[in-house]
């Protein structure tokens, strides 16, 4: 076989991208794209910008011992008399602030959606990076997947967070990843207690001498972010509980192995847990959730979601849960017009511009939005996630200012002086520059609102 030399870059890289999937097709792997995740767009607003540190990654495995095993349960027998457990495994991904000048490999091999093809991500976070030397523990910031998805898929905002000043552990759910899927019941039952394991887990290597973890991470001060079902389970450790609806219905998993987060009956929110930020959780449109079991939900809450989220719901699913959770200071920041994936996942990478027939459908519309360009989306989230994390786990009453927002972005009104100081009529949106405030809303409500 015969090619064509081609000389711009642009037509090179389609022709490698052809390749890739023309050796796909036959088992053989290539990877042709860079894939950054790094991206800043001209228009990203202020607080998107990477911090002072240097970023380190390293990748840990832990075990859950004796959780039940939902995938070895017969639904076509009666319950037994004991459930048929296991040690469950999960793969976390540690970014963290790194020495300054680390130099290695900043490469990230990941699976994508059709849980077959690894590819290359590069990011600024370079693997097994020695740690900065620091005088008080930085906080802790947990991230959570969707359904089907992988410890990567928000990788985009974890190393952006660690340069910050925070250690990020992203979680790897057992039988939601794209190389594990499995049954939705193992999700719904495990996606919270595998966020609060992985939370004592860290708190545990925080404390021991072994790991590089020591003295490193404050497990006391963490954040769960989670996206769609991680969403669901961060919504729950939220201290929402579950209805007895979810509990019960023939839908729901089997023998009442969902009581253990059911309304009345769950434990009370984990005191680790300083504050939640929820990108498109998912349940309520599927009465997971109510008004009344979301009442008892009590740690602080950013939300983020689509208009159009035709996954979780946007009036009757993630707005319903903003303004369900009463008794917890709680925002929310919509992209108009956009569907489930608004601000979460990362840019799609190349090797994902293909259609799939075994999952019938082109394998990046799991990442790409119809409205939204996703680094936009993506700058616009590090922005004001990294103004809620600095508000509830550092205490710095300077971000106020990025969150007492005019509602609707396209209200607020630009009028600088010549000084470039803010006239009083001056309301657009703080860290945003002159016409970029636009699409979005940020609601936000108290407790007994």
């Amino acid at each position: 076989m015969k090619f064509k030399l081609i000389t711009r870059s642009t037509n090179f890289k389609a022709l490698l991208v052809g390749l890739s999937a023309v050796l796909y097709c036959s088992n053989i792997s290539l990877v042709s794209a860079a894939n950054p995740i790094d991206t800043q767009r001209p228009d990203a607003p202020k607080l998107a910008a990477y911090g002072e540190f240097d970023i380190g990654v390293r990748t840990l495995k832990v075990v859950n011992p004796g959780q039940v095993d939902m995938l070895s349960i017969d639904t076509t027998q009666a319950q037994p008399a004991e459930l048929p457990k296991y040690d469950r495994p999960l793969t976390i991904e540690v970014w963290y602030p790194a020495q300054k000048g680390s130099k290695g490999d900043n490469i990230l091999n990941a699976f994508i959606r059709d849980g077959k093809t690894q590819v290359e991500l590069s990011g600024k976070a370079i693997r097994d990076a020695k740690p900065a030397s620091t005088p008080s523990a930085y906080p802790l910031v947990l991230i959570s997947h969707g359904y089907p998805g992988n410890r990567y898929l928000l990788s985009h905002l974890a190393e952006n967070i660690a340069s910050k000043g925070y250690v990020v552990v992203s979680i790897d759910h057992t039988d939601s990843t794209y190389r594990t899927q499995a049954a939705f019941a193992s999700t719904l039952v495990n996606r919270p207690v595998d966020q609060l394991f992985v939370l004592s887990q860290v708190d545990e290597m925080s404390q021991d001498k072994g790991s590089f973890l020591y003295g490193l991470v404050d497990a006391n001060n963490t954040a769960l972010i989670g996206y769609s079902m991680g969403g669901y389970g961060a919504v729950v450790n939220a201290g929402a509980g579950v209805t007895e609806i979810a509990v019960n219905s023939p839908q729901s998993p089997p023998f009442g192995t969902l009581k253990r987060h059911q309304a009345g009956l769950k434990p009370k929110a984990d005191p680790r847990l300083k504050t939640i930020i929820a990108f498109a959780p998912w349940g309520m449109n599927y009465y997971m959730f109510s008004n009344d079991t979301l009442k008892t939900a009590i740690v602080p809450m950013l939300l983020v979601a689509g208009s159009q989220d035709s996954v979780s719901g946007y009036e009757n699913g993630v707005r319903a849960i903003w303004q369900g959770m009463s008794n917890t200071d709680r925002s929310l920041l919509t992209f108009d017009h956009a569907n489930h994936n608004a601000g979460a996942v990362m840019p799609a990478p190349e090797e994902s511009y293909r259609f799939d027939e075994r999952l019938g459908f082109n394998v990046s519309e799991h990442y790409i939005d119809a409205v939204w360009d996703n680094v936009r989306m993506n700058n616009i989230a590090q922005h004001f996630v990294s103004a809620w994390l600095a508000k509830y786990l550092k205490d710095d009453d300077n971000m106020q200012a990025y969150l007492e927002l005019v509602p609707n972005s396209n209200d607020g009104i630009w009028a600088m002086d010549k000084q470039a100081q803010p006239k009083a009529e001056h309301s657009y949106w703080e860290g945003f520059t002159e016409h970029t405030a636009k699409g979005l809303r940020f609601e936000s409500l108290k407790a007994a609102e």
